[in-house]
């Protein structure tokens, strides 16, 4: 029962935490942009956006983080054994955990003034989390059922696909 319980709670700061992901990824590309408006705008808005992604990076992204990494450490405690689909997920986690120290980087970049990515490079990396919540999903839901070369190639295709739509969605903008 202990499991059970151990893993809802990991699942619900797996949630919160991509949810804080996702959003801050996009408050970046807005306070970016904002930060090529003209003044007063510029000044109010990226004043704005700066403190919104200090509050959702500090108050729910790294607390989540951090409940879904003391979580998930008790639950592999808990599994028995190292299956292979186990250290892969450890491997991605890791990966996330990255990412997210990299929001963090860009977030004290542009809270100082240093806007160092545009907005189709942010966007860009506003995906990255995508990637990685379907790698996860799939190989906890999956596990040994995977196949390694389908489940690149998916995730592959699914990467192209989700590149090709952020092209078309600039071209579309500078259309306008």
């Amino acid at each position: 029962m202990e499991y059970a319980y151990v893993k809802a709670l990991h699942i619900i700061f797996v949630i919160t935490w991509f949810s804080g992901l996702f959003y801050l990824g996009r408050l970046l590309i807005y306070n970016q942009e904002s930060s090529q408006k003209e003044e007063p705008e510029k000044n109010i808005l990226v004043k704005q956006f700066t403190l919104m992604t200090k509050r959702l990076l500090y108050a729910i992204t790294w607390p989540s983080a951090v409940l879904t990494w003391f979580f998930g450490i008790w639950l592999v405690i808990m599994y028995p054994g190292w299956p292979i689909w186990l250290i892969i997920k450890i491997g991605l986690v890791i990966l996330l955990s990255l990412y997210h120290i990299s929001l963090d980087k860009i977030y004290r970049n542009q809270a100082s003034g240093k806007f160092a990515f545009t907005s189709f490079q942010l966007r860009i990396w506003n995906e990255v989390p995508t990637v990685f919540l379907i790698a996860i999903v799939m190989l906890v839901v999956v596990k040994q059922n995977i196949s390694i070369a389908y489940g690149l190639g998916g995730l592959l295709i699914f990467i192209l696909l989700l590149f090709s739509a952020i092209k078309i969605y600039k071209s579309l903008r500078e259309k306008r």
